[in-house]
């Protein structure tokens, strides 16, 4: 997802000047944290930079202030450009995800779910699988 060096700049501004909710957002989906899904924050995709970003599933995620209210029609034209470019977009008002966060990612969750990916096993690991050998296979 190549980004023009002004997009570049302006991603590196975001980043460090996320609002309340996407800081919160980015602590719980960092690093592979929810669903062992790879997130990047403040990224380009089909021209614009978008808060959040799963490549894997193909999502785009928003969080929107009250700016965006305004922007209401600007969003929608920016939002069918990248289902264009194959990007499923969910957005969220900051103060909704910051009273449920769990909304969102149920949404997600289903996104993920109706794409068919599986989420990894809970213990975070590969203990749940069998050694090799235990699988009617012999250990060489």
């Amino acid at each position: 997802m190549w980004q023009t060096p002004e997009q570049t700049r302006r991603s590196r501004r975001l980043r460090s000047d996320m609002t309340r909710a996407e800081a919160i957002l980015w602590g719980y989906v960092r690093d592979r944290r929810f669903e062992g899904l790879k997130f990047r924050r403040q990224s380009a995709v089909a021209g614009s930079v978008c808060d959040f970003v799963c490549a894997e599933l193909r999502l785009v995620i928003e969080l929107d202030g009250g700016v965006h209210r305004l922007r209401e029609a600007e969003d929608g034209i920016r939002d069918e450009k990248l289902q264009r470019a194959g990007f499923t977009v969910i957005r969220s008002d900051n103060e909704a995800f910051l009273s449920n966060p769990n909304v969102l990612f149920d949404v997600i969750r289903s996104h993920a779910a109706a794409l068919g990916k599986q989420t990894p096993h809970p213990s975070g690991s590969a203990a749940h699988l069998l050694p090799q050998g235990e699988k009617g296979h012999t250990a060489i």
